[in-house]
């Protein structure tokens, strides 16, 4: 369990407990005031022999770890929790380029894409607000974030198949609408931001009330747009808001185009794995891969747990207090039984 203190100062209480040690050690070693007369050294040795030695030890042993747990509760300490976030902001970008209606993954790309989002959307909480943005050769946000999910669902039917495929402008375009939905970033947010690690960028911080998230669904490579995938990772970055990216199908998916008798075009559609991985890295994401509908429906159910939970701390004074309470009950308890016993 990993602690952390509100009043890290109140930990210097834990230094009465050595004290209490070397005055304890003292008082056991300390010369008698009067001389025992005993005739029989060795019955008496047998009878208190060294094997008992260690009943005196049992009560302040108790008693110096009641003094411990009560010095840490002094401190105010908290553990780690993960808790249920009341509020967020999700901006869903969904890919609408003419590869969308492959049908490797069933019915098509999209219809899979429409039925999982669906899905997801019924799951959020009532106060999350919700956006979508969908890109084919441009972007355009067909609906702006709201809690009114209805009508974020309804935006599905909207999207229709075009030529072209912008990643890097809907990820700048999405990450954009997601900070202007929960505000600007404060001096803090700005300089939480520094490198990403070598396998995952920290997830940036989205502001100080209400996190907000962007996830990206696509099912090809770049064809047009004016920003460079990673371009659009930068400034998500720079924005503070993480990029979860989903890229959907298989490499076998291909789009059948027609024509003459033995003259039919047969065109290989497959996503751009490697491109969503780093922009999911770069943001402080994740990643996933979707090639089939039930991939993609339990890639956007991980995505729901993540968004609706969040680290916080729950304090554990009490906790502490209980077991000071429990061991000083042990340390007293077991003076008396000791203190009775004739050796």
């Amino acid at each position: 369990m990993s602690l952390s203190f509100q009043w890290p100062w109140a930990l210097a209480a834990l230094l009465v407990v050595p004290l209490a040690l070397a005055g304890f050690v003292w008082w056991q070693r300390r010369p008698s005031r009067y001389a025992l007369a005993y005739p029989n050294l060795d019955v008496l040795a047998s009878v208190a022999g060294g094997e008992r030695a260690w009943r005196r030890w049992v009560a302040p042993v108790l008693f110096l770890l009641a003094l411990s747990a009560a010095a840490i509760a002094l401190a105010r300490p908290e553990r780690e929790v993960t808790v249920q976030r009341e509020q967020a902001t999700v901006i869903l970008a969904i890919d609408s380029s003419g590869s969308m209606l492959a049908d490797d993954v069933k019915p098509s790309r999209l219809e899979a894409a429409k039925v999982a989002v669906t899905r997801f959307l019924a799951k959020l909480p009532p106060k999350y607000r919700v956006g979508m943005v969908t890109f084919a050769g441009d972007v355009q946000v067909v609906a702006p974030p709201t809690t009114d999910h209805e009508l974020v669902r309804s935006s599905l039917d909207f999207l229709v198949p075009l030529r072209g495929t912008a990643i890097g402008d809907a990820v700048e375009r999405a990450a954009q609408e997601a900070r202007d939905a929960v505000g600007p970033r404060s001096e803090r947010d700005l300089a939480s931001v520094g490198g990403a690690g070598a396998t995952a960028a920290p997830a940036p911080k989205s502001g100080p009330s209400s996190p907000a998230a962007v996830l990206f669904l696509s099912d090809g490579f770049q064809t047009a747009g004016l920003l460079q995938p990673l371009d659009g990772a930068a400034r998500a970055k720079e924005l503070g808001i993480p990029v979860y990216t989903i890229a959907l199908g298989t490499d076998e998916g291909v789009l059948d185009f027609g024509g003459f008798p033995g003259e039919e075009r047969r065109i290989p559609v497959p996503p751009d794995r490697e491109t969503l991985r780093m922009i999911a890295q770069q943001t402080g994401g994740k990643y996933y891969s979707a090639p089939s509908a039930k991939a993609l429906s339990a890639a956007y159910d991980d995505l729901g747990s993540l968004l609706q939970s969040e680290p916080g701390k729950d304090e554990a004074t009490h906790l502490f207090l209980a077991l000071a309470a429990l061991l000083a009950i042990a340390a007293l308890g077991t003076t008396m039984v000791v203190s009775s016993r004739i050796p």
